[in-house]
């Protein structure tokens, strides 16, 4: 199972000294931060794409060029990429571009976002959200997969005789998430492509999750992937940690109430309660993480996030040790030990998707 963070690159005052961080401080943090993920152990970083204020990942495929040539193991992902208001063809090339300077350790995750000025910033109508979300990762599909493409669709000029470079290292695409927070076609698009499907669950109750996510296993498994159980599934989560719980809540409570997102609303005894949000000792995120296989099933990514709402640069790199050092290694263990044979136990990476390739390829060869 490939444990990781996820970063959506909030500016945030820090509510106990009043001091926001610069841009540059903000940027700089992240690539420290995702250093920092391989450095303890962990398999993923991701991060978000905004275009708006208090945000800074405006260019992603920037980021991850540069945390690539700084790390050597780590799967560099992307928490949403938006393939709505994104042309797809520069999704293409750009994700094309950053598989070869990675080596293959790439994939990513495709989204609407939550923000929805985005739209006309970029020339759409948030009205087709959902068209634009199918039609342009059906022309994306097709550029990955063919050398010359001819397209005609709703939302964007033809393309005639089109060749997208550089083409997909070893001529595999990188491996692709859905996610979705509420949108029951999207996960009907995951599993019509044999894709992944990742639930950010941050901010609603399971019971909301396990109908999305039970919908694209029985999807993934009509449309011949598979069965239900072997359906890639990721999962968000958020987490602050001190050795004892008391402490954890005593620091964490002023940037919860103060956060951009969530702050003002529900207490953090209530978020808590009702999300994934753990806040508490390692053992007790444990305990919590392990429950999210009750309810969802056996899958396969869980992404933390653990530096927004303003949290030091230092008091995030703790909260990743702990991680590496207290909670993943158990999480590892017990998932693995209630995992069945036949399920997959990570997201296929760029080895895996190669020599499926080369097997399929062979069996075609076969059959002639």
């Amino acid at each position: 199972m490939q444990f990781g963070i996820f970063s959506v690159g909030d500016v945030t005052t820090d509510p106990t000294d009043g001091r926001t961080p610069s841009e540059a401080e903000r940027i700089r943090a992240m690539v420290t931060i995702a250093e920092h993920a391989e450095q303890a152990g962990l398999d993923v970083f991701a991060t978000g794409e905004h275009h708006n204020p208090p945000f800074v990942p405006s260019s992603p495929t920037t980021m991850l060029g540069y945390v690539a040539a700084r790390t050597e193991r780590l799967v560099l992902s992307t928490a949403t990429t938006l393939i709505t208001t994104n042309d797809p063809v520069k999704i293409a090339e750009d994700f094309a571009m950053l598989q070869h300077l990675a080596g293959g350790r790439v994939d990513l995750m495709m989204g609407r976002g939550n923000t929805g000025p985005v739209y006309p910033w970029f020339g759409k109508d948030i009205r087709d959200g959902i068209p634009l979300a199918i039609e342009n990762y059906h022309l994306l599909h097709r550029l990955w997969r063919e050398d010359i493409v001819e397209w005609e669709g709703k939302y964007r000029t033809p393309l005639q005789s089109f060749t997208s470079t550089p083409r997909p290292l070893d001529g595999v695409p990188p491996f692709v998430w859905h996610g979705s927070i509420r949108s029951p076609e999207i996960a009907e698009q995951a599993a019509y492509y044999g894709d992944g499907f990742f639930a950010n669950n941050i901010f609603w109750p399971a019971e909301h999750f396990q109908r999305l996510i039970g919908l694209y296993r029985r999807r993934y498994e009509h449309y011949g992937h598979g069965s239900a159980d072997q359906a890639i599934v990721g999962l968000g989560g958020q987490v602050f940690m001190r050795k004892n719980s008391q402490d954890a809540v005593r620091e964490f409570r002023p940037y919860f109430d103060n956060a951009p997102v969530y702050g003002h609303g529900p207490s953090l005894e209530e978020f808590t309660a009702e999300t994934p949000l753990t806040v508490g000792s390692p053992e007790q995120v444990i305990e919590k993480t392990l429950t999210f296989r009750d309810s969802f099933g056996d899958y396969q990514r869980q992404l933390f996030l653990v530096d927004h709402a303003g949290l030091p640069l230092k008091t995030v790199l703790e909260q990743i040790d702990m991680l590496g050092e207290e909670v993943v290694p158990v999480l590892r263990r017990e998932f693995a030990a209630l995992r069945p044979a036949h399920v997959p136990d990570s997201a296929p990476d760029h080895a895996a998707l190669v020599a499926a390739k080369a097997a399929a390829a062979a069996g075609e060869e076969v059959a002639r």
